[in-house]
């Protein structure tokens, strides 16, 4: 990491210059923090770990060979979002451009680690640092409640370091985290649904009703994944219209299955999502799922349920279904309901609107040995 940013020297006066920290700034970093933050301080074993991190970017500010500031920006695997995880500038050095000097190089250095977005949360009372962030370019995409340790509100800022300009969504998708590990699939219909009907119930008994009904029965391990046609299935029986686009009619989920007897089970219900796909006249195209298909429904008012592969996000090879909410030139959005508990480096904004290069599409819609490529596309009737 340091490697990569060791160019990097940046000055914001004739005696503050910005580089890349190093394993001996520690103790200077956690003095720093301690000076800065009362609450939602960094420990020094958390520095100590961002120091060598690999999808880290870690940028201090020096004054006469002394840390007056530092930034410190997440670089999300397997997409093209990051996230600026603090700045801070000491007390006594404030109003001098540094912060805007340590963003500035923040996301220099975040562009040419391929991202596009950068996003950030701050307190809805910092009126100094939300006044930093709109003059640079950020703009307000959201908000939470009861963020801070003192129960203050956040917002979420975003900016595109690329392009500079703002997110734009024709249609709100609503997130829902799943509750469940084995969840994905009615986590993003619910989104789905609830993009397009605003009285569509989210919550767990819900999330659970459409999983009884969309579930294959078995995966690899544990509990079944869902079915595209269940999932359609599902949304049918709610009142939505449905489509499906799977590249093979040969039962799914076989990957790594090495019962005959579940594969027979799988079999079979694989058979009775076929028959009921039939008897409802669900419209199913066996193709693989490609950008254009994407874009074509979106257009017609759909909202689109994907099944990717989380190998780039977190090098497991497991399917997981996600909700589309727009395309640009750029990337494909995705709303992520899977975010890890007790993960500190990610949150809610970390799993909302996820930025997915169109150039990448292809490597992350495709899943195990059988290339498995499919998508659910749901509308009001």
């Amino acid at each position: 990491m340091l490697n990569a940013l060791s160019d990097i020297t940046i000055f914001a006066g004739a005696d503050i210059s910005i580089r890349p920290a190093s394993a001996s700034d520690l103790n200077a970093l956690v003095a720093l923090e301690n000076a800065c933050f009362s609450n939602d301080k960094l420990s020094a074993r958390s520095l100590k770990r961002w120091l060598s991190a690999k999808h880290g970017i870690l940028l201090v500010a020096e004054h006469s060979a002394q840390l007056c500031g530092y930034g410190l920006v997440w670089c999300h695997k397997g997409t093209r979002l990051a996230r600026l995880y603090s700045l801070a500038v000491l007390p006594t050095m404030q109003g001098k451009g540094i912060a805007k000097t340590l963003l500035k190089a923040l996301e220099k250095a975040t562009s040419e680690r391929g991202r596009i977005y950068l996003r950030l949360e701050v307190a809805v009372n910092n009126d100094s640092a939300i006044g930093l962030y709109k003059s640079v370019g950020y703009r307000v995409f959201g908000q939470y409640s009861d963020y801070y340790d003192d129960h203050s509100d956040a917002l979420r800022m975003q900016k595109n370091i690329r392009q500079t300009s703002e997110l734009q969504v024709e249609r709100l998708t609503p997130w829902y985290q799943q509750t469940t590990e084995f969840t994905c699939g009615p986590a993003a219909l619910l989104m789905a649904m609830g993009s397009l009907d605003n009285s569509t119930e989210l919550s767990q008994s819900h999330e659970l009703a459409l999983w009884r009904e969309g579930t294959t029965i078995f995966m690899t391990s544990g509990h079944g994944g869902c079915h595209p046609f269940g999932l359609a299935l599902a949304a049918n029986k709610r009142g939505f219209k449905s489509e499906v686009i799977v590249n093979t009619s040969e039962p799914l989920f076989l990957d790594g299955v090495r019962s005959d007897n579940k594969k027979t089970v799988l079999a079979t219900v694989h058979q009775q999502f076929v028959e009921g796909i039939a008897s409802a006249n669900i419209p199913v195209t066996y193709k693989d799922v490609e950008l254009t298909d994407i874009e074509t429904w979106l257009n017609q008012g759909f909202s689109v349920l994907l099944l990717i592969s989380t190998y780039r996000f977190d090098g497991k090879k497991s399917p997981h279904w996600v909700c589309v909410t727009h395309l640009d030139a750029h990337c494909v959005y995705v709303h992520d309901p899977f975010c890890e508990p007790g993960n500190d480096n990610q949150l809610a904004i970390d799993c909302q609107y996820v930025p997915i290069a169109r150039s990448d599409f292809s490597k992350m819609s495709a899943f195990g040995s059988q290339r498995l490529r499919t998508a659910v596309a749901i509308s009001k009737k």
